[in-house]
């Protein structure tokens, strides 16, 4: 009994020693608007942005007057690139179509057309996802629309569980390549003292940290104020 309760003791001493030196590593890191700079809220008054092409999207290409060249159905392969006949492999997702005419217009008109005309359309787009984990009723991955935020990806997996940690609200998000994670609030989001940030396809939402899981302890304690993207 003794050996158990100065476990017990060294643990609950480590724990509170861990919160010690996750406040201190939290000085100095972003917060309030430099964090929804990276992850804004939705701005319903903003021009819609030009569709980007993306992997898994099937797109038309054709090149006026070569038949041989066109094509009516191309799949975006799972790393985002493209093979059209004479022009090579071409990156593709990332960009518009106007901007993927454009490139496949050149690569042709370097060696094998003068002045190709070329127009990309899209005839199907991939589907947008999110995955929604943690304490959550129905965790899972579920379709979302542009436009859509925090708040409903959460609702889409049938709310926070009743011992959701509210203030613990994770998102991991690719940017710039690199995998990036936030904390939120969601007690405040909802309440409308904290703005809901918009969610992105490939984005994964994980509610209620669990000490136990173990799975984000590092990133939780790298970014560990509310609404503060970091890198890990």
């Amino acid at each position: 009994m003794k050996i158990s309760g100065r476990l017990l003791v060294l643990a609950l001493a480590c724990t509170m020693l861990s919160a010690c030196q996750s406040t201190l590593q939290s000085a100095g890191l972003p917060q309030g608007e430099a964090a929804y700079a990276i992850a804004p809220p939705l701005d319903a008054s903003a021009p819609n942005k030009a569709y980007r092409i993306g992997a898994g999207d099937m797109i038309n290409v054709q090149v006026f007057q070569e038949p041989e060249l066109s094509s009516e159905k191309v799949q975006v392969d799972d790393v985002g690139r493209i093979q059209i006949p004479l022009a090579g492999d071409i990156l593709a997702a990332g960009l518009t179509p106007p901007e993927l005419s454009t490139v496949i217009a050149e690569r042709l008109g370097r060696k094998f057309l003068r002045d190709p005309r070329v127009v990309v359309a899209i005839v199907s787009s991939r589907e947008q996802t999110v995955a929604v984990e943690g304490e959550v009723k129905m965790p899972g991955v579920y379709k979302i629309a542009p436009g859509d935020t925090l708040l409903s990806a959460i609702a889409r997996a049938q709310s926070p569980t009743n011992v959701a940690r509210l203030d613990e609200i994770i998102v991991f998000r690719m940017v710039n390549g690199r995998r990036m994670a936030a904390r939120f609030d969601l007690g405040k989001i909802r309440a409308g003292r904290a703005p809901d940030p918009q969610v992105l396809a490939g984005d994964v939402v994980v509610v209620g940290y669990s000490a136990l899981r173990g799975v984000y302890r590092d990133v939780l304690q790298a970014a560990p104020l509310l609404n503060v993207f970091t890198q890990f």
